[in-house]
């Protein structure tokens, strides 16, 4: 939306969605047409590396916890390891001190998989780990979707630039 409305509508949702599943179509067609180039062992651990240490101990702990509520650690880990800036860095530390190669593309084949067919992006301290309605955001996107069933009938207060 914009830097005062954080927060998508469900349309907004999906086109950012499209534009996550079009990045990954590329990376995903640079892999095939690369298919013979591909470390296939470093493939899969650059892929997995981001679960084992980002997601996997928050689950487990999130599945552990009698309330749903767990250390903010689990977040910062699950953002640290699914942030495209780590990722970069990682790919870029990998080509500098390894080598280039088309192995490195299943890190933001991991990511942008991540955004474009699950739709999970960062995780913020106030939201369950695990995907559920946060009352608040119920409560709001109903309000807001009574809103625009109105917004033919409000004047919107315009300032203009000068």
């Amino acid at each position: 939306m914009d830097s005062l409305n954080r927060f998508e509508t469900k349309t907004t949702f999906v086109l950012a969605r499209l534009e996550w599943i079009t990045a990954l179509v590329v990376c995903a067609a640079l892999a095939l047409w690369h298919l013979g180039e591909i470390r296939w062992l470093v493939f899969a651990g650059l892929f997995l590396i981001i679960d084992v240490i980002g997601y996997l101990p928050g689950a487990l702990a999130f599945r552990r916890s009698r309330t749903g509520q767990i250390h903010r650690g689990f977040y910062v880990a699950y953002n640290t390891m699914h942030s495209l800036v780590t990722g970069a860095a990682i790919a870029g530390l990998w080509a500098l001190l390894v080598r280039p190669e088309w192995a490195l593309l299943a890190i933001p084949v991991h990511l942008l998989g991540d955004r474009a067919l699950f739709g999970n992006s960062l995780k913020p301290f106030g939201v369950s780990f695990e995907p559920v309605s946060h009352p608040a955001f119920t409560r709001f996107e109903a309000a807001y979707a009574g809103d625009a069933s109105d917004s033919s009938s409000k004047k919107v207060d315009r300032v203009s630039v000068a």
